[in-house]
């Protein structure tokens, strides 16, 4: 866990996004009942996920990620001039975007300077979710017009922001959990604590089969 100060002082060099980490060992649990304590207890898990590495196609690998519920996700529906990208924050469509969603994504990323902290996994939060395979069409242009009907209502492309997750390193038994927090918001750095507090109480909990 970072101090204070070194919290101040990467705010001070612009980042707005900073991971607080808190460790335990996790050597007794599986990623899925890890999964049911921290991101399906409250809600229903909805808005969130659990990803498996897999080497080679065959072997487990060595990290598995809990996406806890995110609050805020991008969608997008529509190809050419009825193409649309929202950002959605608890419920609440907050912006909108005509053009190609993938222009939109790249900028939306770029919104976001993160203080990555040496010995992170690979993947450590950000966006994370799926692109339909209809989002061709906004590559190659001589589909667009080819689009077939949206018969399932889903949106071509929904990526949560991953802003708190856990990371359950499979070789060591140890597990971390990441709140990444806004310098911007008042008691960032206190709030985040406390929410990574909230997190280490939850795994104490006993979880059943949904």
């Amino acid at each position: 866990m970072i101090t204070e100060l070194e919290f101040k002082s990467l705010a001070l060099q612009g980042y707005n996004r900073i991971p607080l980490i808190a460790e335990a060992f996790a050597d007794l649990e599986t990623p899925l009942s890890l999964y049911l304590k921290l991101a399906h207890a409250k809600g229903g898990g909805k808005l969130s996920f659990l990803l498996e590495s897999v080497v080679g196609g065959e072997r487990f690998g060595r990290y598995s990620f809990i996406g806890l519920p995110a609050r805020t996700f991008l969608r997008s529906r529509g190809f050419g001039a009825e193409a649309v990208t929202e950002v959605v924050t608890d419920g609440q469509v907050v912006e909108s975007a005509g053009g190609n969603p993938l222009d939109f994504i790249e900028a939306y990323q770029k919104r976001f300077k993160v203080a990555l902290r040496p010995g992170m996994p690979r993947f450590c939060g950000g966006l994370a979710g799926y692109f339909g395979y209809d989002t061709v069409r906004h590559i190659e242009k001589k589909l667009e017009k080819s689009c077939p009907p949206d018969t399932l209502g889903c949106p071509d492309i929904l990526l949560l922001q991953c802003e708190e997750l856990a990371v359950i390193d499979n070789l060591s038994g140890k597990l971390y959990l990441m709140v990444y927090a806004d310098p911007g918001k008042p008691e960032a750095f206190a709030n985040g604590k406390k929410r990574l507090r909230e997190l280490k109480e939850q795994l104490k909990y006993s979880v059943s089969a949904p």
